[in-house]
């Protein structure tokens, strides 16, 4: 993700990398940001310190872990700098930081910045409101072997917009399992699977006795989510405080 960024920020517009930052111990740090992105050399060196970092940046785009992500919110909210936040997997006392810390800083979350994912949440809410009722709901969602969490933020992020959809708790909906036999009422059923290098599919069905309708967006280069990253960079750059989404940065709400 850090190569794609700054790939996307040196062709977009209005966009200058201010600092490209990696974890301490990183084999990358002092190399040219821009030759480790496969572009020309932009004279910026890989740093670890964002500290000393943030005098120089408008907005921190945060694609790390959930741990480095709450102490990268410390320190962007104490030097008043606004922040695109694409890490998942937090806990709910991490989320309940990061809505604190928009009271003083401007925050655009999400748990996939892709534009056609975000778009594929607007209809799982109108299928939901649409269809939902009566039908059997599953979320699956398909990664590369080395990713971690599961279900993955997107998928939980589908089921918690399709449980609002329905007026129903969440937590109370959710099967995190792959469910073969039978059907659990109320329940929205989750399929995760971790193999290959698949960047990213996912897709919420929605099943009757007679039909079934299913939405799917399926993602085949990591650039997809930078570029919508970028764009809430710019997006949130002209708000003051607040906790936003892609749905904000998009109009779609």
């Amino acid at each position: 993700m850090g190569r794609s960024l700054i790939g996307v920020c040196t062709a977009t517009a209005d966009v200058r990398v201010g600092a490209a930052l990696e974890r301490p111990g990183s084999d990358v740090l002092g190399r040219d940001a821009g030759e480790i992105a496969g572009i020309s050399r932009l004279g910026l060196a890989v740093e670890s310190d964002l500290a000393a970092a943030l005098s120089r940046i408008d907005v921190l785009i945060d694609f790390s872990s959930p741990t480095a992500t709450i102490e990268h919110l410390r320190l962007c909210r104490e030097r008043g700098v606004r922040m695109v936040i694409g890490t998942t997997g937090f806990e709910s006392d991490q989320r309940d930081q990061i809505r604190a810390a928009a009271d003083r800083i401007a925050i655009v979350q999400s748990p996939n910045m892709s534009v056609g994912v975000n778009l594929c949440f607007r209809l799982a809410e109108l299928a939901a409101e649409v269809i939902g009722k009566g039908s059997e709901i599953a979320v699956r969602e398909t990664h590369h072997a080395q990713k971690k969490d599961a279900p993955s933020g997107t998928a939980l992020h589908l089921g918690e917009v399709v449980a609002r959809a329905l007026g129903i708790g969440f937590e109370g909906a959710a099967v995190r399992a792959n469910m073969r036999n039978g059907k659990a009422d109320g329940a929205i059923r989750f399929e995760s699977v971790r193999k290959g290098d698949i960047v990213g599919d996912h897709t919420v069905s929605f099943a009757t006795a007679d039909e079934r309708v299913e939405i799917t967006h399926r993602a085949f280069d990591r650039k997809t989510f930078a570029e919508g990253a970028v764009r809430a960079a710019k997006w949130v750059a002209g708000r003051e405080r607040g906790l936003y989404d892609m749905q904000d940065v998009l109009g779609l709400r």
